[in-house]
Order: structure tokens, then sequence, then C-alpha cells
């Protein structure tokens, strides 16, 4: 987390809306082999608990249970050249969005595996549009396989520390060149971020 209080937003709404539509993040935990991360699908299930998967085979799914574990989940980012200030005398600098999130998880039970799976099935096929593929179209053979391969957590938030650096420094034209330079990058979606705020 960035130490100045500028790239704060003290709005958890936002927050979880960010989380929301980006959807995937890394679970960061320690392990008896050391530090360890998983890249998983994130879903809310309430305000401050955040559910996700492991696949059986992964490091941390022996050992994540009923320990603290640090949810991380990274929004546009990109490179900010001295070339798009006025002077140039500076150096570079980097803007991007990211959010920590901090808490104790739990196992769930088959039950709220299976609501989680399908929630997170949704909120996919949602996004995609039209032909819409729904889980009863997997065998149950083939589902129950699957199904069994991984286990379903749930993160209770106790910390949240994000990061959402702009270049809010920036006087409101400096920023706008800075977006414009970032779209010209191929980077729209920090420009967009930029422009009308991270979620």
């Amino acid at each position: 987390m960035h130490p100045n209080p500028v790239f704060r937003i003290d709005d958890r709404a936002k927050l979880r809306k960010f989380v929301e539509r980006i959807g995937f993040g890394k679970i960061f935990a320690m392990t008896p082999d050391g530090p360890r991360v998983a890249h998983t699908p994130l879903v809310w299930a309430g305000e401050e608990r955040l559910q996700f998967h492991l696949s059986d085979r992964n490091a941390l799914c022996n050992q994540i249970a009923g320990t603290a574990a640090l949810a991380v989940v990274d929004g546009p980012h990109g490179y900010v050249s001295p070339r798009w200030y006025a002077v140039r005398d500076t150096v570079p600098t980097w803007d991007y969005a990211t959010l920590e999130l901090e808490g104790e998880v739990r196992t769930l039970a088959d039950d709220e595996l299976e609501a989680f799976l399908h929630r997170l099935i949704e909120r996919e096929e949602t996004r995609l549009g039209d032909d819409r593929w729904h889980a009863a179209e997997a065998s149950e053979k083939l589902w129950e396989s699957q199904f069994r391969a991984i286990t379903g957590f749930e993160l209770a938030i106790t910390d949240w520390r994000e990061t959402f650096k702009l270049s809010q420094k920036k006087s409101a034209e400096e920023r706008g060149v800075i977006a414009r330079g970032h779209e010209g990058a191929g980077n729209t979606a920090l420009a967009a971020a930029m422009r009308d705020g991270p979620a």
C-alpha cells in the first residue's frame, strides 16, 4: 500500500464494486514451506466476506483454513512518462489501482461451494451476453469430478488497504494529458479510471 493518503478511497461500496468488476485476484498466505500465492476468481458473499476456490493440488489448499491471508485485486496500471509533462525535468512514475484485503480464512461446506460456483458462473456468463452457458449443461459425472477436485474458502475481511494512484497530485490539466498518454499507449482502462474513478 502506498503511504500517501491522497491515494485512498474511503468508500467501501466503490471498493466492493472494483473487486466485483475485476472478479479475479491473488491470495497470499504463509505455509510451512514459506509464503505462497494462488490466483483465483473472487465473489462477494456479504459486505465483509469474499469467497474463492483453489485446486486441491494447490500448495495453499491444505494450509490456509484458520489462518490469516491477504487477497490482492489489481486494476489497471501503467508507466507515466516525463514526456507527458510540460516541464520534463522530472522522473518517470507509475499509475495503478490495487486493493489489499486481509482476514481469516475458513473452508466452505459443500453446499456453500456449490452456491459460490453458481454465483461465479452467473456473473461471468452475464458479462458475455447472449448464448449463455448453464451449469446444467455439464454432465453430473463431469460436474461431480471437477467439484471434488477443488475446495472453497471464505475470507472474513478485517482490514482494507487500497491504493488508487492515478496522478492525483497533478493539476486537472496535467491529469488530462497523462490520461491521453495512457490512451495513446493502449491503456484505455487506466485512462478511464483517471477520468471516472476506479470502480
